[in-house]
C-alpha cells in the first residue's frame, strides 16, 4: 500500500488564517490583493476552503465561493458555487487525494443547498479530469478571473479558459 495512504490523511474545513499560511503570508495585511479576496470571503462565509492534510502537513486546497457579485454564471448564492484554487502537491498527486478532496467538497455543497458547481479550466490534461468528476456542461468562454484581483480589488483579466459546470 501507499506510503501516503497508509498515513493519517485528512481533509478538512480550514479558516482564512490556515489559509494564508499555505500561500506564506504572516497575516491578512501582508497579503495579496488575491490573498486578502479569499480571506475575507472564507472570514464572512461567502467561501468555504477545504485541505488536504498528511500527518498535519498541508499538501492540498480547494475553494469554493458561493457569490460572485461580477458574474453570477461562476457562482449565484442560491443554487450554484464556483470552485477554484484547486491543487495537490505535485508529489502527492495520482493517488486519489485531489479527487477525495474534489468529492467532500460537493458533497458539502450539495448538503448546503446548492444544486450546481463550476470551475474553470484552461488545461488540456485537467479538462480531462474535470469531465472525469462530473464537470460535462460548457458554460462559457472566460476572459477574467473573478477570484485573482488587482490593487483596487477588481478581477484581474485572464488570457481565456472554459467555465464548466456539474449538476450536484
Amino acid at each position: 500500500m501507499n506510503k501516503i495512504l497508509e498515513n493519517k490523511v485528512q481533509i478538512r474545513k480550514a479558516t482564512g488564517d490556515v489559509m494564508l499560511t499555505l500561500w506564506g503570508y504572516e497575516d491578512v495585511y501582508t497579503a495579496s490583493p488575491t490573498a486578502k479576496y479569499f480571506y475575507r470571503n472564507i472570514s464572512s462565509g461567502n467561501a468555504v476552503f477545504w485541505t488536504v492534510e498528511n500527518e498535519g502537513e498541508l499538501i492540498g486546497e480547494l475553494y469554493a465561493f458561493l457569490d460572485i457579485e461580477e458574474d453570477r454564471d461562476f457562482a449565484d448564492g442560491i443554487s450554484t458555487a464556483y470552485l477554484c484554487a484547486f491543487r495537490i502537491r505535485k508529489e502527492y498527486r495520482g493517488q486519489g487525494l485531489g479527487t477525495s478532496l474534489m468529492e467532500r467538497a460537493l458533497v458539502d455543497l450539495k448538503t448546503a443547498g446548492f444544486r450546481y458547481a463550476t470551475i474553470g479550466v484552461s488545461d488540456e490534461r485537467n479538462e480531462r479530469l474535470y469531465r472525469r468528476m462530473g464537470f460535462t456542461e460548457e458554460k462559457k468562454m472566460c476572459y477574467f478571473d473573478p477570484c485573482a484581483r488587482d490593487e483596487n480589488m477588481q478581477p484581474q483579466p485572464d488570457e481565456g479558459y472554459l467555465l464548466l459546470s456539474k449538476t450536484l
